[in-house]
C-alpha cells in the first residue's frame, strides 16, 4: 500500500516560515498583483495557502532572492501563464538579472581585492615595511578608483 498525502492548507504564518518571505511581504505581493488573490477561510476570512502557492511562493522567493525588482517578478508571473508564446520575454528578463547579477558579483570581487589589499597594507606597517606599505597604498587608492568607477555604471 502507498501512503498518501492529504493536501494541506497553510496560514499566512506558515508560507511565510516555508518561504523565507515575510508575512508582510506576501501580503504586498498579493496587492500589487505578483501573485493571485489568496483563497481566505470561510469563517476566519484569514488567508489560506494551499501546496499550490507555496509553490508559486518558492519561485518568487527565489527570484526576489536574485533582486528582481517587484514589477519584473509580476511580468515574469504574468508570462508565465502564456507558456511557449512568452519564452522570449522570460529569457530577456532572466538574462537582464543575470547580467545585473554578474556586475554585482564583479563589484564584490573588487571589494574583497580591496579588503586583501588592506590586509597586506597593516601587515607591512606591522612588520615596518614602508616600502611595501607604500606600494599597497598605492595599489589601494587605484583599487578604489575602479570601486567607484563601476559602481556609476
Amino acid at each position: 500500500m502507498s501512503a498518501r498525502t492529504t493536501p494541506r492548507d497553510y496560514t499566512i504564518k506558515d508560507a511565510a516560515a516555508l518561504t523565507g518571505l515575510p508575512a508582510s511581504t506576501l501580503r504586498y505581493y498579493e496587492s500589487v498583483g505578483v501573485i493571485p488573490p489568496i483563497s481566505r477561510g470561510e469563517s476566519s476570512k484569514h488567508r489560506v495557502f494551499d501546496e499550490d502557492d507555496l509553490g508559486q511562493l518558492l519561485g518568487i522567493a527565489c527570484l526576489a532572492a536574485t533582486g528582481m525588482s517587484v514589477s519584473d517578478m509580476k511580468e515574469y508571473v504574468a508570462n508565465g501563464h502564456h507558456g511557449a508564446a512568452a519564452a522570449a520575454a522570460q529569457i530577456e528578463l532572466l538574462t537582464e538579472r543575470r547580467q545585473q547579477l554578474e556586475l554585482e558579483a564583479q563589484q564584490i570581487a573588487l571589494r574583497q581585492r580591496y579588503v586583501v589589499l588592506k590586509i597586506d597594507y597593516w601587515h607591512a606597517i606591522d612588520a615596518g615595511d614602508e616600502p611595501r606599505a607604500e606600494l599597497l597604498a598605492a595599489e589601494a587608492r587605484a583599487l578604489a578608483d575602479e570601486l567607484h568607477h563601476t559602481k556609476k555604471r
